[in-house]
């Protein structure tokens, strides 16, 4: 008994090590996770429900959050021209998802408008930099964060800039009543608080909010530039393409979270 058990010990250690020289720590992290799945399967399915969750939230994200910091730090995607590393933090998992270009795409901007009257709408920014310009958000409660919807949003000064991250997808979508013409009371907002040379920025998921993406289509909004990205790859990578590569994109196919992103710019 215990000369097998230390036989299928050694077996399980080779296939290891093997694997690990072939295909790297991220392939083992799933190796290991399977052989954990399969050896309480058929014990108890309770206890295999709480084992999985408790390993894909405390171990397998921060596994392969270090793994992407440590491995793929100096990873490049390029937009519009210019260069830009991919975003990755532990806070909403930005390495496996848009927020490791949608974040570096707006903090750049942010960072060329310093100094500037600039208006966040959805509080995203500052759970990875610490801010100091105005945020609106309507639920989120926190500090220095106003809680008001934007289309009720009139303060007494404009912005030269407004910036958005993957926010506009859920006005009037995820609001009872739904409300999807909410967008373009959204957009009129904007305009309004905008200086007159001012412009706001944005990124939204396709194939989120469908009526939003029937819009798009139909070139019915009122935006001024629209760019395109597309995720190619499981492991996170994108690529600056056209409107017709990413415009039947579905969010959380083939790839999990969006598969194509807009960056928007709305002018006065």
């Amino acid at each position: 008994m215990i000369r097998r058990l230390l036989k299928k010990l050694g077996n399980f250690i080779i296939k290891l090590k093997n694997t690990f020289s072939e295909k790297g720590l991220l392939y083992i992290i799933h190796f290991v996770k399977n052989f954990l799945i399969l050896s309480f399967k058929s014990k108890n399915q309770k206890f295999l429900i709480r084992i999985k969750y408790w390993y894909y939230q405390k171990y397998l994200f921060r596994m392969k959050y270090w793994y992407y910091q440590k491995f793929k730090s100096s990873r490049c995607f390029i937009f519009q021209g210019k260069t830009y590393k991919y975003f990755y933090h532990k806070h909403n998992n930005t390495w496996a998802n848009e927020r490791a270009v949608e974040i570096p795409i707006i903090w750049e901007i942010l960072k060329e408008n310093k100094g500037k009257s600039i208006l966040e709408v959805g509080n995203v920014l500052s759970h990875y930099f610490p801010v100091n310009h105005d945020i609106v958000d309507k639920y989120e409660t926190a500090t220095n964060v106003i809680n008001q919807d934007i289309v009720d949003f009139h303060p007494s000064k404009n912005f030269n800039l407004i910036v958005t991250i993957s926010t506009l997808e859920h006005v009037g979508w995820d609001e009872i009543p739904r409300d999807p013409t909410k967008i373009f009371k959204v957009i009129e907002n904007f305009k309004n608080l905008l200086t007159s040379k001012g412009i706001c920025v944005f990124t939204i998921p396709i194939g989120y909010n469908t009526e939003f993406d029937i819009l798009l289509n139909k070139n019915q909004l009122p935006i001024s530039k629209l760019f395109y990205l597309k995720r190619m790859t499981k492991d996170n990578r994108w690529e600056e393409v056209k409107w017709s590569h990413i415009s039947n994109s579905r969010y959380g196919s083939p790839f999990n979270y969006a598969n194509g992103l807009i960056i928007g710019i709305i002018e006065k």
